[in-house]
């Protein structure tokens, strides 16, 4: 049974691997819980980190859009 590092599951994430390598790895998936814990783990992260972190304050929104529209008014 092959071994399969992270980056290899990130490449069959991000549909990056050929259709050898996907079936290599699905098929190590169905018997290796140990790969299936990693692979969700790298899913979960890859859901983290297409949340924003924080929205911005109100305040800070407008003052940038004041900000843009001082600056077309002016032709800056």
């Amino acid at each position: 049974m092959a071994i399969f590092t992270q980056e290899d599951l990130l490449l069959y994430l991000y549909k990056e691997t050929s259709p050898a390598q996907n079936e290599a790895i699905e098929a190590a998936l169905k018997n290796d819980w140990e790969l299936q814990e990693k692979l969700a783990t790298l899913k979960e992260s890859i859901t983290l980190l297409d949340q924003p972190l924080e929205s911005p304050r109100m305040e800070v929104v407008l003052n940038v859009l004041n900000y843009a529209r001082e600056a077309v008014e002016t032709g800056a």
